[in-house]
């Protein structure tokens, strides 16, 4: 129990300072703001970028009792970035994918990939935080894997609204959907974000170690 508490009311040791905060905070809004102005489709690009409004307002939201580490607010970002690239030109039309398909030889534009490898990689860093912070779990076979598993219930549950959007807009959610084509488009897409969390536990994890310091993984 005293363990618990002490996980639950100490701050990581690294967290971004204020100006830095505000970097992180101006790149989003920023990119926000002149995609909104270009976006291709203004639905596709509603329904691509309300998760960095949300995720943004949130953080902004509960700053005060629950700051974030350095590592964490990075990575956050630039999954933001990503989806915003996606919003604004449609996941099948955007520059940067298009320059990934010329460099990986691939039959179409893979900025879709990307984006749901993202969707396991930078998660995968905010749910062990918020297990290591806010639960009794320790480092180790349960934390990675009740990990994994809260990026793919997250990864199925964004299918599900994908599967929701073409019900409601039929045609008018194809770039959404973003499937070009390809009937394992959904497989494809959970199946990326496993690896995603998967190369982001074992590249990261060391890091985020230090990031949260060591009165936060005191006992674990």
């Amino acid at each position: 129990m005293h363990t618990t508490a002490l996980i639950q009311d100490t701050a990581p040791a690294r967290v971004p300072s204020r100006g830095e905060r505000w970097l992180l905070v101006a790149i989003t809004l920023v990119a926000l703001v002149m995609s909104g102005v270009v976006a291709k489709d203004r639905l596709t690009w509603l329904l691509e970028t309300i998760w960095a409004m949300v995720g943004l307002a949130l953080i902004a939201w509960y700053w005060g009792r629950f700051p974030l580490t350095r590592l964490l607010c990075w990575l956050l970002v630039l999954h933001a970035l990503v989806l915003i690239h996606g919003g604004t030109y449609t996941y099948a039309l955007t520059p940067g994918g298009f320059w990934l398909q010329d460099l990986l030889g691939t039959t179409r534009n893979p900025w879709d990939r990307l984006g749901h490898l993202m969707q396991g990689f930078v998660p995968a860093i905010l749910a062990r935080e918020i297990f290591l912070r806010r639960s009794p779990l320790r480092r180790g076979g349960w934390l990675n894997y009740l990990v994994l598993a809260a990026c793919l219930s997250f990864s199925a549950f964004f299918e599900f609204i994908e599967w929701w959007a073409a019900l409601i807009y039929g045609a008018d959610a194809d770039a959404f959907l973003a499937t070009q084509g390809d009937q394992w488009d959904t497989q494809w897409d959970m199946f990326l974000c496993l690896c995603g969390a998967i190369a982001s536990l074992l590249v990261l994890s060391r890091w985020h170690d230090r990031q949260l310091g060591p009165a936060l993984l005191a006992g674990k």
